[in-house]
């Protein structure tokens, strides 16, 4: 299997980009620990949350994020609840469902170095 850290996202205009079955995307969750597959309103989409110190923490968070999410040209859906609860849901817009570029994303926000931002108490991930 490759190791899909390495690759970079694909335009979402690709006239060929059409979303994952349930079975790929199955196979390829393995690889992004951490994130689980849900359905909401009928659309697979992968989710991720984390529990930050502070809000100002939270913010710096989705600065990082939005930093590989412009270099990949791929925007996840983030979330910041309450005053330190961070979730981000991940899925391509264009198709309605998960594209290999979704697990690309994930993959590569799994690379950054977070811990300084995120709780230490029992339950943060």
């Amino acid at each position: 299997m490759d190791d899909l850290s390495t690759k970079k996202c694909v335009p979402c205009n690709a006239k060929d980009l059409r979303p994952m079955s349930d079975d790929a995307a199955h196979k390829l969750i393995s690889q992004v620990t951490g994130w689980n597959l849900v359905t909401k309103d009928g659309t697979m989409k992968l989710q991720r949350t984390w529990k930050v110190k502070t809000f100002l923490k939270g913010l710096e968070l989705f600065k990082l994020v939005a930093n590989v999410a412009e270099a990949e040209g791929h925007h996840p859906d983030l979330h910041l609840v309450g005053w330190n609860n961070v979730k981000i849901d991940i899925w391509t817009h264009a198709v309605g469902g998960l594209t290999e570029n979704d697990f690309i994303l994930a993959s590569k926000i799994n690379g950054l170095d977070l811990q300084q931002l995120l709780s230490r108490k029992a339950g943060s991930n």
